[in-house]
């Protein structure tokens, strides 16, 4: 899928070449546009989403073939629910039908499903399908799909918060041993150990800001917001936005050296 882009050594890459040996560990998309998509050829909304779902099949894959560890996607936000109802509904079907038809292309691709957010608040059948997703293909090594549904960066952060307080109020940890390690150690991404963190965040449809995803993990993440719509996102956009992460320099708060 990749093979016009060739290996090449990561202190001086090409520009028209994706460093390989560099490839983001974590990447984290929003998936935004899929509604301007389907106006912008006369269908209903909904037509966008169902496209966009067979975006989604082939950015994991391609993602996977890449070599990424952990590919994060913001499926459904807790603010979502402000949506129109028809809306709302149909993509609480969506997981039920993306599920059902790509499970067994993710099992044969060696990929992990993972689910964060507050699944509970979900419709019983689109509850099933995550359970069953994540269930049958738990015996899998290779790169974790992890979906944000019904999911906020704010309510996981005082849910952190709640949490170490609770720890405190029960005398297992003093109020001095609360740091960012602890906190991290609560969050949603702590089951993704050194990769919890996204070293690129993308965001498609041309929109500049975060929208309540992933507020502590992003902090010293690289953005890239690009054009496409969602739908229209492929697997070369996929490694264009990979080559504008390659050209940063990552200091992390500090002086670059040389």
């Amino acid at each position: 899928m990749f093979s016009k882009f060739k290996r090449t050594n990561s202190n001086n890459p090409d520009e028209n070449e994706l460093d390989l040996n560099n490839i983001p560990k974590h990447i984290a998309i929003i998936m935004d546009g899929n509604g301007r998509w389907a106006q912008r050829k006369h269908l209903p909304r909904v037509a966008g989403h169902r496209e966009g779902m067979q975006t989604v099949k082939k950015i994991t894959i391609a993602a996977s073939d890449l070599g990424v560890k952990v590919l994060s996607l913001y499926a459904f936000s807790t603010e979502n629910w402000k949506r129109p109802n028809d809306e709302v509904n149909y993509l609480m079907q969506l997981p039920i039908r993306f599920f059902q038809t790509f499970v067994p292309d993710l099992i044969k691709n060696n990929v992990r499903v993972m689910v964060m957010g507050d699944i509970t608040r979900l419709p019983e059948g689109t509850q099933k399908a995550v359970h069953d997703a994540i269930n049958q293909t738990a015996d899998c090594t290779g790169m974790v799909l992890n979906f944000a549904l019904n999911y906020g960066g704010r309510i996981e952060i005082v849910d952190a918060a709640k949490q170490a307080s609770q720890l405190v109020t029960d005398g297992k940890l003093t109020v001095d041993q609360i740091d960012e390690a602890l906190l991290s150690s609560l969050m949603m991404t702590s089951p993704l150990g050194d990769f919890e963190d996204p070293e690129l965040l993308i965001r498609t449809s041309s929109e500049q800001r975060i929208s309540n995803f992933m507020l502590w993990q992003l902090a010293y993440s690289e953005f890239v917001f690009v054009d496409e719509h969602w739908p229209d996102f492929d697997s070369d956009s996929l490694s264009n936005a990979i080559k504008i992460y390659q050209g940063r320099h990552r200091r992390f708060g500090g002086l670059e050296t040389k």
